[in-house]
């Protein structure tokens, strides 16, 4: 091999400002199953005491007729599934907008994300970042879309000093 071929990094950093532009979309890589476990407990760890989420009786007795998945579990998943493709790089969440939920999940339903880039400038004040609008969906196993929203996250660029290589070197050959 020659000294001046440039090999291709081996490793995936995520999208920075640079890697974006407007009208890309991004579909997440998995999907997630939500679990009636998952929903018990995020419900009792944020405190919501609404039936509807942990008791079957009482959800069997409303037009649902079974426990609904609670709507801030959706939106956290869904933007957990985006996180690797929009802001995996992102250093701090400046808006959310227009959030909506216009068909029910359920224990069992398995969400995937799809986000679109809808606007990107750089930062006035802060020149290693940038400012991205997306617009995201959560769409269940039948099509169907369960989240919407919009959001506008501070990203950093590739050469930002925040966005250097974190792995750090060893200390010592391989030994197998």
């Amino acid at each position: 091999m020659s000294t001046d071929t440039v090999m291709a990094p081996k490793q995936w950093r995520g999208r920075f400002f640079e890697d974006m532009e407007v009208g890309d979309v991004y579909r997440s890589r998995l999907g997630r199953t939500i679990e009636q476990t998952d929903n018990t407990w995020f419900t009792l760890l944020t405190m919501n005491t609404n039936q509807v989420h942990f008791n079957n009786e009482f959800a069997a007795k409303t037009e649902f007729k079974a426990p609904l998945v609670n709507s801030c579990l959706t939106l956290s998943i869904v933007v957990g599934l985006s996180v690797a493709d929009t802001s995996e790089n992102a250093m701090a969440n400046l808006a959310w907008d227009k959030i909506s939920m216009p068909n029910p999940v359920f224990a069992g339903d398995t969400l995937w994300a799809e986000s679109e880039v809808t606007s990107k400038r750089e930062s006035k004040s802060r020149p290693n970042q940038g400012i991205i609008g997306i617009r995201t969906r959560g769409i269940n196993q039948h099509g169907q879309t369960v989240v919407e929203y919009q959001r506008t996250f501070m990203m950093y660029r590739k050469h930002a000093p925040q966005a250097v290589e974190q792995f750090p070197e060893p200390t010592s050959e391989w030994n197998v």
